[in-house]
């Protein structure tokens, strides 16, 4: 190039041909979860919410985006000593993680809003679909830290559930509070070498002092947020039964009544494939004061409530992190150019696009289903805590096992620089790993499936349920049937698996399950909203996940599906 030559423009910003989504309105973009909420929420709630889910979804897509990406490059660490040499251990964190906290449990608060009266300025309690529409957008953004927030949650609501009156009334005012210096933050300490899953196996041991308070002793060995307020821990009375029968549930306090720290230590920090923002260690028990939660003995209940909570959080998560990954996936191809036309004009890459939205859809509706079964549960509706109670491990077995593969699959739309760190992909990969681990695995929660058919009576509650769906929906005829049959199929192989010897067949039923609900469910929504994209969504997932197809014959969607109801008609009018 001549020395006195201008150098070349570089290209406008809409002529660039790298896509870029960062600073995009995460709510508002969201144009099917607005259709979604009309269905889910009443008018007035709908209206209150809209301006908090537009703050936070304008959060999501900017500025909490770089404090989670910046956090994600700086892991907490384990400070063992003060300068001056007190043994007083403190968790490092990053200032982008703490201000997250801040978002998260005082601005919009995550952990307190379904224990308060009154928050982001509604008076009474918030249906559960609000707190789960919020940390749906959150997720998006940041997933780790909606680990101690779901904690936090589940903690406070255990203890108002089973703990002694005195106990609630000391320590819920902190659980509860939105004032970031005073509120609190919970964890679950249950996890050690020998018992996982097996909580038969808990060798922490409780003694009770003479002045009725306990001690534990013992090692816990995955301990999210480790530095927590407060954490619900599983140990054995040492007078107690053998096996599960002899397992309690404790409060254990991280500061005494006197501000020194309880008789516990974190040993070390996890280095973790994702979650990277957020703290989790092992922690050694060494007469640590608690107080007993609930019935001495039936530690696993109770624990179990707090679990469940928490798996439904998990399944939330699982479609957060789907959502922004198809919405990264869709932008791209919608905004890059390849061989004289964008992406998804191109008809691979369309049914790419397809076979990433069917799961992601079928989270987001699962999501609301469930959030309305815990609101009738809590009512104490007439047969919703046993739909509730199978609804729960189907989102979290099959949500967060698909967010693997969808994460992954939209990482490749963005090509190598969806390979590259700078972007949210690689991130996104590396935390969707966790949900189909923590709170139980894949085998463990379709084993729970197959528990809650056995031991809850759940099976029939949700094929009414559903037959009450497709009762309430103006669907084709032959559509109709078709999903009927399937369901139908399903719950056979769900009873098989749950009679003697049928074990192996947990996962297997657990899918067919979860797939013939969701696609009923969003063809419910697709009529009740006269959205014909959610009708094919729903007609692709029983096509495409249910029933039986040539893996060498071209797709084809029968056409009887297709005909036109009445009232579908009438709506979509």
């Amino acid at each position: 190039m001549p020395e006195n030559a201008a150098p070349a423009a570089l290209p406008t910003a809409h002529a660039h041909p790298i896509p870029d989504r960062h600073g995009q309105n995460l709510f508002i973009a969201d144009t099917a979860l607005h259709d979604l909420l009309a269905l889910y929420l009443p008018e007035d709630l709908r209206t209150h919410m809209r301006p908090h889910f537009e703050r936070l979804g304008g959060l999501a897509g900017g500025l909490l985006d770089e404090l989670a990406g910046t956090a994600d490059r700086n892991p907490p660490t384990l400070k063992q000593r003060t300068r001056t040499g007190l043994d007083e251990q403190k968790i490092v964190k990053h200032p982008a993680y703490v201000e997250m906290e801040r978002l998260a449990l005082s601005e919009f608060g995550l952990a307190a809003i379904s224990h308060r009266d009154e928050t982001l300025g509604w008076k009474g309690k918030m249906p559960p679909l609000v707190k789960y529409v919020l940390t749906y957008l959150f997720v998006q953004a940041e997933f780790g830290l909606c680990c101690p927030v779901s904690m936090t949650d589940s903690l406070t609501r255990t203890l108002k559930k089973f703990g002694d009156p005195e106990l609630v009334a000391r320590f819920l005012p902190r659980l509860t509070s939105l004032d970031f210096d005073e509120l609190a933050q919970g964890a679950m300490f249950m996890t050690e070498q020998a018992a996982g899953s097996d909580i038969a196996a808990t060798a922490t041991m409780a003694r009770r002092e003479a002045d009725g308070s306990w001690r534990i002793t013992g090692d816990k060995w995955f301990c999210s947020n480790p530095d927590a307020d407060f954490a619900m821990v599983l140990a054995r009375a040492e007078d107690g039964a053998p096996g599960m029968k002899g397992v309690s549930l404790f409060l254990l306090p991280r500061r005494l009544e006197d501000g020194s720290l309880n008789h516990y230590r974190i040993i070390r920090l996890k280095d973790k494939l994702g979650t990277r923002s957020m703290a989790s260690g092992e922690i050694r028990l060494e007469g640590a004061v608690a107080y007993l939660v609930g019935e001495e003995g039936r530690g696993f209940v109770q624990m179990a409530d707090m679990v469940n909570n928490s798996r439904l959080s998990n399944g939330v998560r699982a479609a957060g992190l789907m959502r922004r990954a198809v919405a990264e996936a869709e932008y791209i191809a919608a905004e890059r150019r390849a061989f004289g036309r964008t992406l998804d004009q191109m008809p691979l890459m369309q049914r790419q696009l397809d076979k990433l939205r069917l799961p992601a859809e079928q989270a987001r509706t699962m999501v609301c289903q469930t959030a309305l079964a815990l609101a009738r549960s809590d009512a104490g509706e007439l047969d919703a805590y046993a739909l509730l109670r199978i609804l729960t491990p189907l989102i979290k077995f099959r949500a967060c096992r698909d967010a693997r593969k969808v994460t992954g699959d939209a990482m490749e739309v963005r090509g190598g620089c969806g390979y590259i760190e700078e972007w949210s992909d690689p991130r996104l990969v590396r935390d969707a790993h966790l949900g189909s681990i923590w709170e139980g695995t894949s085998n463990i929660v379709a084993l729970d499936v197959i528990r809650a058919v056995k031991r809850e009576g759940s099976l029939p509650v949700l094929r009414a349920h559903c037959e009450k769906l497709l009762g309430d929906a103006a669907l084709a005829p032959a559509f109709a049937k078709a999903l009927r049959d399937a369901l139908a199929r399903a719950a056979a192989l769900a009873e098989t698996a749950a009679r003697e010897g049928g074990d192996m067949l947990a996962r297997q039923a657990a899918s067919a399950l979860y797939h013939c609900t969701s696609s009923i469910a969003m063809a419910w929504e697709a009529s009740h909203s006269g959205s014909s994209p959610r009708l094919r969504w729903a007609q692709l997932v029983l096509l495409h996940r249910v029933l039986p197809r040539d893996p060498l014959a071209p797709d084809a969607m029968p056409a009887d599906w297709s005909a036109t109801a009445t009232r579908t008609a009438e709506i979509t009018a």
